[in-house]
């Protein structure tokens, strides 16, 4: 669960939001939408510790992640987050399998357990058997799906997705939405940034951001 107490943000003298206050149940899905500019991107940022509140508080689970020290962020960051960007944020000049490998901390040397993992993961993806392809010959939908492939090998507690369909078309968007879900359903909590009306459509509750 993700509980967000009264949290503040300011850059210079402008406040994108005050006191926001607002609670994420495990297997739910949030959409986080309103104007470019509003700061949906920096709240999942916060929420992600890549980027810290002025005010407030962010409980996720139990604890209080915004007074982590930075060893607890990387813990945390490794642990319990998935991250889904619209950029993808893949090594474009290496395998899929090295993607996979960097996302779990592999070292590459792979026993069978491993290799049934990854390309299941792959399978669900809709990329079974294009393990060894390079990131950069693969469309961006089938980028997109890489970066859903390495989040289903390290089964987060919470995902947050930031605009996740921006750059992908109708059916592409469709199954990283599907996949999503499915974590969902499998007690992942999930938050998404999104312009998209379906996207928002297919998530269980809205989240309007915006000025103050």
């Amino acid at each position: 669960m993700i509980e967000v107490q009264g949290v503040l943000k300011s850059f210079e003298e402008r406040t994108l939001w005050r006191n926001l206050s607002f609670t994420v149940a495990p297997g739910e899905m949030l959409a986080l939408v309103g104007p470019s500019g509003s700061g949906k991107s920096t709240l999942l940022n916060c929420i992600g510790l890549l980027e810290s509140v002025d005010e407030g508080r962010i409980i996720v689970g139990d604890q209080d992640i915004t007074r982590f020290n930075a060893r607890a962020r990387r813990r945390f960051r490794r642990d319990t987050l998935g991250y889904l960007f619209q950029n993808y944020a893949l090594v474009e000049n290496a395998s899929v399998s090295a993607n996979l490998d960097i996302a779990v901390g592999a070292s590459g040397v792979m026993g069978r357990r491993e290799k049934v993992a990854y390309e299941g993961a792959l399978e669900r993806v809709g990329l079974g058997g294009r393990s060894k392809e390079m990131v950069y010959q693969l469309s961006g939908g089938e980028q997109q799906r890489v970066a859903l492939a390495r989040i289903l090998l390290r089964r987060p507690r919470v995902v947050l997705a930031d605009e996740p369909t921006g750059a992908l078309d109708r059916d592409n968007a469709s199954l990283v939405i599907d996949l999503l879900r499915e974590l969902s359903l499998e007690g992942c909590t999930v938050v998404i940034a999104t312009h998209n009306g379906e996207v928002e459509s297919r998530c269980d509750a809205t989240l309007v951001v915006g000025d103050g």
